[in-house]
């Protein structure tokens, strides 16, 4: 039998799990899920409309932003893009959403974003893409088990700022599946909010 990561008797915050060395199949092992990183087949809807404003002032402005902290780049890079996909969809963002499922599963999701689905986002510190999606990886798995609605999937993102990484939780195969492709900002900004579009509507 193969010997747990995590310490007994100890209480795991979702930060937590970005701090751990391991790899995330080794990570979703200990909550009985399986791993794959792949192309992941993201959906993606029509996008009506340009982003050629939010766009030129990513282009324009972020030249003179010093963006060296995490705060920094939630405010002058997701927040905005967050506050445009308002204008697109019929959504909720809950930020630092509190969610408790057990002591190893808690702690705060970064943004919450309610619709017709869901999708979570959590921000890597560090820019460690990586890590960071140790901390979703298990973030959705506790959201799995959070919600009673049998959503056959559920969909999360890890982002430094300029680099979105998608993820995605099955149900049924009870695997954490992580997209091998990511999303650079701005160059990469239509593509992301079809993405999201096609996660949310």
């Amino acid at each position: 039998m193969k010997k747990s990561i995590l310490q007994p008797n100890t209480s795991y915050s979702f930060s937590d799990y970005f701090k751990l060395s391991y790899p995330t199949k080794d990570i979703v092992a200990e909550f009985g899920y399986g791993y794959k990183l792949t192309q992941l087949s993201l959906p993606r809807n029509t996008l009506t409309g340009t982003l050629e404003r939010l766009q030129n002032t990513f282009y324009k402005k972020l030249p003179h932003i010093s963006l060296t902290s995490e705060a920094a780049k939630r405010e002058m890079l997701v927040a905005p893009i967050l506050l445009e996909l308002l204008d697109y969809i019929d959504m909720d963002i809950d930020i630092e959403y509190p969610l408790y499922v057990n002591e190893l599963l808690h702690g705060n999701i970064d943004y919450f974003i309610h619709s017709s689905q869901e999708v979570v986002i959590v921000e890597a510190k560090n820019a460690d893409l990586e890590r960071g999606f140790n901390q979703l990886a298990v973030e959705l798995i506790a959201m799995a088990q959070y919600r009673d609605e049998q959503d056959k999937q559920l969909y999360g993102a890890v982002t430094v700022g300029d680099m979105w990484r998608f993820g995605m939780l099955d149900r049924d195969a009870k695997r954490i599946v992580k997209d091998i492709d990511s999303f650079r900002i701005p160059l990469d900004l239509d593509e992301l909010f079809r993405v999201f579009l096609g996660v949310l509507q």
